[in-house]
């Protein structure tokens, strides 16, 4: 399963994506996180990803951001602050979890 997470440069979100990537390792998940730029968002979200997720700081473009990724017909979701740190990954999975109904 690809996952991407969305953050105003691509940045920050690159410390949440590798917290989401170890949490679904631990678990024994084939989960590979991947992390753009907004500027980027609306055509990497075309390729093959299960799930776009959006960083909180960036939740005022949130509403754009998530018409893009259903015009891609990928689902897309708000990150919750608690889970956007180093130490979130589980919890970011948790919300993927939820929003997809599980992982395989």
């Amino acid at each position: 399963m690809k996952i991407l997470l969305v953050c105003s440069q691509g940045m920050s979100s690159a410390i949440a994506a590798k917290a989401l990537q170890e949490a679904a390792q631990k678990k024994g998940l084939d989960v590979t996180v991947a992390e753009c730029s907004t500027q980027a968002f609306a055509e990497e979200i075309k390729n093959g990803y299960a799930i776009g997720m959006v960083a909180p700081q960036i939740r005022h473009r949130y509403d754009i951001l998530k018409q893009q990724a259903e015009a891609a017909g990928v689902p897309c979701i708000l990150i919750k602050p608690q889970g956007y740190t180093p130490l979130g990954g589980a919890k970011l999975l948790d919300q993927v979890e939820q929003e997809l109904g599980g992982i395989e």
